[in-house]
């Protein structure tokens, strides 16, 4: 059973005096159970329409989704679901254990159950001492952070994160994208929206690059980063004692040579690293249609 599977979804907006904007494209992808999946591209791309569509928020004008083997039309999809939107608001006079605890009433959640839950994703994301707090005195990084909280709440099997990294600091962010890779190890699916080539390269399986509504590529990652290969950096020790270094860069097509011809002239390698284009330079050859 796939975790997420869409096929064929296109959108479309009326604009101003009457302009159509065409948000999506006959746009098809699959992730698979267990499998944490970036979804790359630039704003305005089409990233938080599917995920609106996915959700049920906005309808689309035609193909379908499902989500754990149910049509996304159906309630029996929903719980299974974890979702943060793009900009995550809540009833502000509440605490964060009260809004938690309005969510996993929803979820059908036992008030053991979501005093337990709430206990642990709240320290999880190192919101304890502010949880009998009103979310209006949280700054934007918390509020984010009570986002994931309530994400986690009913361990979903599949969560669908839009832009889970906006609005956090550098700590914010390691702790998200280590309870991704959490996630991960425990068999569940993770689907997220970014612009931030980064994140996709540390902590997914697949990206998707999407761009003008239209999905461009689906890679492994590890593959993008190996086919991108363009050639070596080489440090050799040219004296026995390894006083004197020099760097050469090798290109791909002639490194097995060179490194055969040092070893014969008996010159010690003490380095060789590999220099590739990133995600970054093969997301921006594909949106410019390189």
């Amino acid at each position: 059973m796939k975790a997420i599977e869409a096929t064929n979804l296109s959108k479309t907006f009326r604009g101003k005096k009457g302009h159509v904007v065409e948000a999506l494209k006959n746009l098809s992808f699959e992730i698979e159970t267990g499998e944490v999946f970036g979804f790359l591209g630039p704003n305005g791309a089409g990233k938080s329409t599917t995920i609106k569509i996915l959700m049920g928020l906005i309808s689309s004008q035609s193909g379908e989704a499902k989500i754990m083997g149910h049509r996304i039309t159906s309630s029996d999809a929903r719980k299974y679901v974890g979702y943060l939107p793009e900009n995550p608001s809540f009833y502000d006079y509440l605490t964060a254990e009260e809004y938690l605890a309005f969510v996993g009433e929803n979820f059908k959640m036992t008030s053991s159950q979501v005093k337990e839950s709430s206990d642990a994703v709240l320290e999880l994301l190192e919101l304890t001492d502010a949880r009998k707090r009103s979310v209006r005195s949280y700054s934007k990084g918390m509020v984010q952070r009570l986002g994931i909280a309530q994400v986690l709440l009913h361990d979903p099997d599949v969560y669908i994160l839009d832009e889970p990294m906006s609005g956090l600091d550098p700590l914010g962010r390691v702790l998200v994208k280590n309870i991704i890779l959490d996630l991960k190890r425990r068999g569940k699916s993770v689907f997220f929206s970014t612009h931030i080539t980064s994140d996709v390269e540390t902590i997914c399986d697949r990206v998707g690059i999407i761009a003008q509504g239209s999905l461009k590529s689906v890679e492994q990652v590890q593959s993008v980063l190996t086919k991108g290969v363009t050639g070596y950096r080489v440090r050799l020790s040219e004296k026995r004692d390894g006083a004197h270094f020099e760097d050469a860069y090798i290109s791909k097509d002639k490194i097995v040579q060179f490194l055969a011809d040092k070893a014969r002239s008996g010159a010690e390698i003490s380095l060789i690293e590999p220099e590739r284009k990133n995600l970054e330079q093969f997301f921006l050859d594909i949106v410019q249609d390189k």
